[in-house]
């Protein structure tokens, strides 16, 4: 509804279909006949003819939404292109920079005092920057305290890392930087290979295997859990021995707390298969509903293959461990950063597995975009997490239901 003032202090509302018609009668009759036709100041019916002839600006606009403004965005400079714009200032003046480049003249004014107070030395001047070399310095702090904080990572990993915080340097940079503090890249023989899948939702597929270690004279069998869409790590366990006790303790404990995959996969343990009748971890399967695989080569299992060899070279060739205890208390930590805070090459470099695990990689991507670092206590918690549990679709127009990314009804074939 809109007002218009009628006689001492009395208003009138109008709702937008008597304003539109009000208006319409103005090209038809002219200003003051519609005014006194429709009982309206001719001044306001003058107001609403403008705002309605205006761009953008329906028939029945209220006075409201045409007294709304476009919010303007603060746009940040560079020192060399406030110098620019002084200069620019200094001979054509301020109303005429303002005009050309885009700021406000009261910002030029600003740039204009503390140029005069950093030339009698007080404060800094906004046309100047640090030196190049006190950039160097900085850039190289940087990367230095973020290989401190986890030695395991090699260059581009640490490149990655200053990535998610809105650092940008090389590749190229970070290692020199990391070789002249003493890093020393491992010697790796990789075998190429051109065959790659990936699952196209989580929980679609989880990879197991163990990693053998030595802790003093203790032997540890980890058994890792890993989500092959999002490489999140979804549950582990350590025992002395590859036991089956320890695979389904695990694995029950990683369906409990993130729900029931369609489909595992594994390389015949002898924790998981069984040459001789049925396995206890196959019965499992085979109860829930989930189907599995046995990986004929390693290329198969590849991504948790690759997961373990970086377990060592981040966590277990780094780390000294006083007994299997802290063993398990710093992997315990290890995985946590690594879901939560190490940046993964298969994620495009700027994604944790976390981030594409509980759907919310879109919004991170655009965090960073913006300019806003992620912050290491950006931990998506539990009972945070989206997780489709439950759903009804039409396929060809037969209803189906799927639970727990089973299909439930019909029964499949």
């Amino acid at each position: 509804m809109v007002s218009a003032r009628q006689g001492r202090g009395r208003y009138r509302k109008y709702s937008p279909a008597e304003r539109s018609t009000a208006v319409a009668a103005v090209a038809e009759f002219g200003l003051k006949r519609a005014a006194a036709k429709h009982k309206v100041p001719a001044s306001t019916l003058a107001d609403w003819a403008k705002k309605q002839s205006a761009p953008g600006a329906g028939p029945a606009a209220g006075g409201q939404a045409a007294k709304e403004k476009k919010a303007r965005v603060a746009k940040r400079y560079t020192p060399s292109q406030r110098a620019e714009i002084l200069e620019l200032a200094a001979q054509e003046g301020a109303s005429a920079a303002s005009a050309a480049r885009g700021v406000s003249r009261f910002a030029i004014y600003d740039w204009r005092r503390k140029v005069e107070r950093a030339a009698s030395g007080k404060g800094s001047s906004p046309t100047s920057g640090p030196a190049p070399e006190e950039i160097e310095e900085r850039r190289d702090r940087e990367i230095l305290a973020e290989w401190k904080k986890h030695p395991g990572l090699g260059p581009s990993q640490i490149r990655n890392q200053l990535r998610a915080k809105c650092i940008k340097v090389s590749v190229n940079t970070t290692r020199r930087v990391m070789e002249d503090a003493g890093y020393r890249p491992p010697k790796v023989r990789r075998q190429p290979h051109d065959q790659r899948y990936e699952a196209v939702r989580p929980n679609h597929i989880w990879h197991l295997d163990f990693v053998h270690r030595h802790i003093h004279r203790a032997t540890t069998f980890t058994l890792i859990l890993i989500d092959d869409h999002s490489r999140y790590v979804v549950g582990h366990g350590v025992d002395d021995a590859e036991r089956a006790d320890m695979v389904l303790d695990t694995f029950e404990e990683a369906v409990r707390r993130h729900g029931r995959p369609e489909m595992v996969m594994h390389d015949k343990g002898g924790a998981f298969w069984s040459w001789r009748g049925i396995s206890r971890f196959t019965s499992l399967l085979t109860e829930l509903g989930i189907d599995q695989v046995v990986a004929e080569a390693k290329e198969w299992n590849g991504k948790v293959e690759v997961f373990n060899a970086n377990l060592h070279k981040e966590l277990f060739d780094v780390q000294r461990f006083v007994d299997v205890s802290e063993m398990k208390r710093r992997l315990a930590a290890h995985l946590h950063f690594y879901n939560h805070g190490r940046t993964h090459h298969a994620l495009g470099g700027l994604l944790v597995p976390a981030d594409r695990y509980f759907g919310r990689a879109e919004e991170v991507l655009a965090r960073i975009e913006a300019g806003v670092p992620r912050d290491s206590t950006d931990v998506l918690e539990l009972r945070d997490r989206s997780l489709e549990l439950f759903k009804v679709l039409s396929r060809n127009g037969v209803a189906e239901v799927w639970l727990m990314g089973q299909r439930l009804w019909p029964a499949p074939s």
